[in-house]
């Protein structure tokens, strides 16, 4: 059979254009409407948590959650991004010593005020238990371009969209599965891709610590803005 669509066409990573069938079954409107509230209900029920559990997870669970995080869509289809799993309790500990040094630089006044300002409605201090507490670290990081075993290099596009959207999918998956979260930004955060070993081509994009709440967990009392305030109709 003539293949309908030649290597001639425009190619993705040196290969040739190939489209394959998609044809997934239409849902019935009021499955969907049922699916869709259901998710708002479970999804308003998200919260950041910075108090966690030290109770073990499984780790299926979590390897689950990345494997959603990782059918984001991405720029050219470059999936620009690496999950570290951490669950080594030293390793929690050195990440955890550099990022309270760098964290308490920042709240010593290089956030500046405006910034410090801003976080004082979430309780928040240079003290990050969260990463020792939790029983899983997942450091997401962005590959800022392409690395090959020969050294070569080759351009990624639109890395922070792409990036930004997996660990969206990443927190959704991780709560409708039970498990609480946190995206934890230590700035700077180079010294992530030093502790773990990673590539030049790499940059730390979040810390997110995963486990349960622990019993006596808090969080701070806020309001998410309404559908109104955030949509535009027209």
């Amino acid at each position: 059979m003539t293949d309908p669509h030649p290597a001639t066409w425009t190619p993705i990573h040196g290969r040739p254009y190939r489209p394959v069938p998609y044809r997934p079954a239409r849902m019935a409107p009021e499955e969907s409407l049922r699916r869709s509230a259901e998710l708002r209900r479970q999804m308003e029920t998200r919260r950041t948590v910075r108090m966690f559990s030290t109770d073990p997870v499984p780790e299926q669970v979590v390897l689950d959650a990345i494997s959603v995080a990782a059918t984001a869509p991405s720029g050219a289809h470059q999936q620009p991004w690496t999950f570290v799993l951490v669950s080594d309790a030293e390793m929690r500990q050195r990440i955890r010593a550099a990022a309270e040094q760098e964290e308490q630089i920042s709240y010593d006044g290089r956030l500046g005020e405006e910034w410090l300002a801003a976080l004082r409605p979430l309780g928040t201090d240079a003290v990050k238990a969260h990463l020792t507490e939790a029983p899983y670290l997942i450091v997401v990081f962005q590959q800022r371009f392409q690395l090959d075993d020969d050294g070569s290099t080759h351009k990624h596009y639109y890395v922070d969209e792409s990036v930004g959207i997996a660990v969206g999918m990443l927190l959704t998956a991780l709560h409708l599965a039970g498990l609480a979260a946190l995206t934890h930004t230590p700035s700077p955060m180079g010294f992530l891709r030093e502790v773990l070993g990673r590539p030049r081509n790499e940059k730390a994009f979040a810390v997110i610590p995963v486990g349960y709440p622990a019993d006596d967990c808090v969080v701070p009392d806020l309001r998410r803005k309404s559908l109104e305030q955030v949509l535009v109709r027209l």
